[in-house]
């Protein structure tokens, strides 16, 4: 597909197949209506890493120091108390967000209002992601992985020092995190167990559709797939 944009291209959320929204380098957002992409004013200038919404009338972007929201008509900077270079956004709903940084910061959104919840960790995180508002996960460097309950974030013990790079899951007992060293570790709902490792790989993200249906890719362009038949 044409984007119409040579600027590197470092995240991509969407709702339908007419609502699609990516983001990247020099303030780039993108947004893909069913037919062509077509270049948004997003009123920065510096690089935009993840975005995330709930509709196509409620989205989030975030880079460094600012997270940006479109109302379905013009994007917008939001008030956001914490100066931190914010690397991935999740949530469940429109009042419950969440918002991680390279200093361990994690900002929540109560549909109104940002504010620092606090992490236990001061490790870069690099990924936000969860099954549901009392089930959410935050990796990132020295094999940090951070749980929240719906009250209180904690640590979780991953057994390693490599960074992770991406989380993924079909349930609340079946959780994937990859990162670089070829590192892909399990979740099984009690204890996170190694997969596999090498010196190879650099695992950057995972994804599935299933819990036999699991796909990890690194920086190279290699593809790894998981299934169980």
């Amino acid at each position: 597909m044409t984007s119409g944009t040579t600027n590197a291209l470092y995240g991509v959320w969407g709702n339908s197949s007419h609502g699609v929204f990516a983001v990247g380098r020099q303030g780039t957002i993108l947004h893909y209506d069913g037919k062509a992409w077509s270049q948004m004013t997003s009123g920065i200038t510096t690089e935009i890493d993840s975005v995330w919404g709930t509709s196509s009338s409620n989205v989030f972007a975030l880079g460094p120091n600012i997270i940006l929201h479109y109302n379905g008509n013009v994007w917008s900077s939001m008030n956001v108390p914490a100066v931190a270079f914010f690397e991935s956004i999740w949530g469940t709903s429109p009042s419950n967000i969440f918002a991680v940084s390279d200093k361990g910061t994690i900002m929540h959104f109560d549909g109104s209002t940002w504010s620092n919840i606090g992490s236990g960790t001061t490790n870069q995180l690099l990924v936000v992601w969860g099954n549901s508002s009392s089930d959410i996960f935050a990796v990132g460097e020295f094999g940090t992985i951070m749980h929240y309950d719906g009250y209180a974030w904690s640590t979780m013990t991953s057994g390693l020092t490599n960074p992770l790079a991406g989380i993924w899951g079909s349930s609340s007992s079946d959780i994937f995190t990859v990162g670089p060293g070829g590192v892909i570790l399990h979740y099984d709902g009690k204890t996170w167990s190694q997969w596999h490792m090498d010196t190879t790989n650099v695992f950057v993200a995972v994804w599935g559709t299933s819990s036999s249906n699991v796909y990890a890719v690194d920086g190279s362009g290699v593809i790894w797939h998981y299934s169980e038949n």
